[in-house]
């Protein structure tokens, strides 16, 4: 087997939704109600000669359809780190959801890692009911279809290795099929929440995002993310701008686009 490399890891911000408050991001409600935005990212991972993007956002039309503010677009955060779309040979879609798998023209040359349960979720007898349904595009669906049909989609059932150091493992909750990424680093295990933590706050004062299939599992979710990192503050969430603040700049001209993962947080 291959050595286990020490991975590079960027989160890359694309957009932003400055109106998000406090009461949105907790089921139940929040007593003490105020702004608390959040922040959308994709994220790359890249070692041992390889690049891998964790999700691919959405597009300027989706964040005007769906209120969002949109920053930049995936691939030219990726070009300014260095990374060119058609370098890209594996992408991971933690859940479909608008927000993580939209941009169907990117990454051509890419094979797309799904869950089982995921694909299930998204094409079944869930999308009958209108707030399942609601964060989810049809168009995004039926393009991860036409890739399964082209041959571009390898299924996951559980946990799975992709490379020595890489590591997909399934929480659900968030959907029935929301996946996780655990990465070798020179930090240790640093583990990609993507939406099994929206934030810090959600895992940390257990109290769950609700928007949710499975609450029970979501809460269980909190537990699996912290046994598979190193420290618990190498459990980095989805959508929290603390993220950006927490972590170095990943380069010149990169404040407030890109942050280095594998890095010692502030």
């Amino acid at each position: 087997m291959s050595p286990r490399p020490d991975y590079e890891v960027l989160a890359l911000r694309y957009a932003e939704n400055p109106a998000q408050r406090a009461a949105q991001n907790f089921l139940g409600g929040d007593d003490h109600d105020g702004p608390m935005p959040l922040d959308y990212f994709v994220w790359l991972i890249r070692g041992g000669g390889r690049a891998f993007v964790v999700d691919t956002g959405f597009d300027a039309a989706m964040a005007r359809k769906r209120g969002r503010i949109h920053l930049a677009r995936p691939d030219d955060l990726l070009a300014a780190v260095g990374v060119r779309q058609e370098q890209v040979r594996d992408v991971i879609v933690t859940h479909l959801h608008y927000d993580h798998c939209g941009n169907h023209d990117l990454f051509p040359a890419a094979r797309f890692h799904l869950q089982d349960r995921e694909m299930a979720y998204a094409t079944g007898r869930c999308m009958c009911h209108a707030p399942l349904r609601q964060p989810l595009e049809a168009e995004d669906v039926v393009a991860m279809v036409r890739r399964v049909f082209d041959g571009r989609v390898a299924f996951h059932d559980g946990m799975a290795m992709l490379a020595p150091g890489i590591e997909l493992h399934r929480i659900g909750g968030h959907t029935d099929g929301l996946q996780i990424v655990r990465v070798w680093t020179r930090r240790g295990w640093l583990v990609l929440a993507s939406d099994a933590s929206h934030f810090y706050a959600n895992m940390e004062q257990r109290r769950p995002f609700p928007l949710v299939y499975n609450v029970g599992d979501m809460l269980e979710g909190y537990r699996t993310c912290y046994a598979l990192a190193s420290a618990p503050e190498n459990v980095i969430p989805g959508h929290d701008p603390l993220v950006t603040r927490r972590y170095p700049v990943a380069g010149p001209g990169l404040e407030g686009k890109a942050v280095r993962l594998d890095a010692d947080p502030a």
